[in-house]
């Protein structure tokens, strides 16, 4: 399976790459420094150098040509303006989508955010537009027809890995590793689960199998 990963030097995407490229995949990392190549690297992935603020369909749908599916991890990250919500949040997000339809692609897997619907559409706080710019592409990856996930985190930690969670359609807050996370899209693209499905996820007691199977 061909994956092509937006936003390949996240933490979540790194982890992604080496889970699918340990099983066999073929992992491709879209990233926007050269100098992360290296990282990438070590993964097993393969990095294409392409910044997704400045390109177009068509640029990344020649990376996605052959894809069996795409992901998107990307993100402005803490401390970047409040531009870059949208720009990167919410419009490459989009970029992404458009580019998958374009050239094929069936499956997109979209990481977004818990309460991401739940944005102060008044507000100027960033957060709040970070919120907003998660919702917003995430309404426009649901309008597509395409073979799509959405999974809405709870508050990320670098915790290990314990491939317990808990998913469904609105949670209490919580927290998850981000490896859950990433073992969780592995999961999703490896069985097909999930289909057109968007869901909260954070810690809890059921393996990543059980959670996803039990989704509707």
């Amino acid at each position: 399976m061909r994956v092509v990963i937006a936003g390949g030097h996240g933490k979540i995407a790194l982890m992604l790459e080496r889970l699918l490229a340990e099983s066999g995949h073929e992992p491709i990392a879209i990233i926007r420094n050269p100098e992360h190549r290296d990282d990438v690297d070590a993964t097993g992935a393969a990095a294409v150098v392409l910044d997704l603020e400045g390109a177009s369909v068509d640029e990344v749908g020649q990376v996605l040509k052959n894809a069996d599916a795409a992901v998107f991890a990307a993100g402005a990250g803490p401390g970047s303006t409040r531009e870059r919500k949208f720009t990167v949040d919410r419009d490459a997000a989009i970029l992404l989508a458009d580019a998958a339809e374009a050239a094929g692609v069936p499956r997109l897997v979209v990481i977004s955010s818990t309460g991401a619907d739940q944005f102060d559409p008044a507000s100027d706080d960033i957060f709040q537009l970070y919120l907003r710019a998660k919702s917003e592409a995430d309404a426009s990856v649901r309008s597509r027809d395409l073979d799509w996930t959405i999974i809405r985190p709870g508050r990320l930690t670098d915790d290990p890995g314990t491939g317990l969670v808990r998913a469904g359609s609105a949670l209490e807050s919580g927290t998850i590793p981000r490896a859950d996370v990433a073992a969780t899209i592995a999961s999703v693209l490896e069985t097909g689960a999930a289909s057109r499905t968007q869901f909260e996820l954070v810690s809890g007691d059921d393996p990543i199998a059980e959670a996803l199977a039990a989704l509707r």
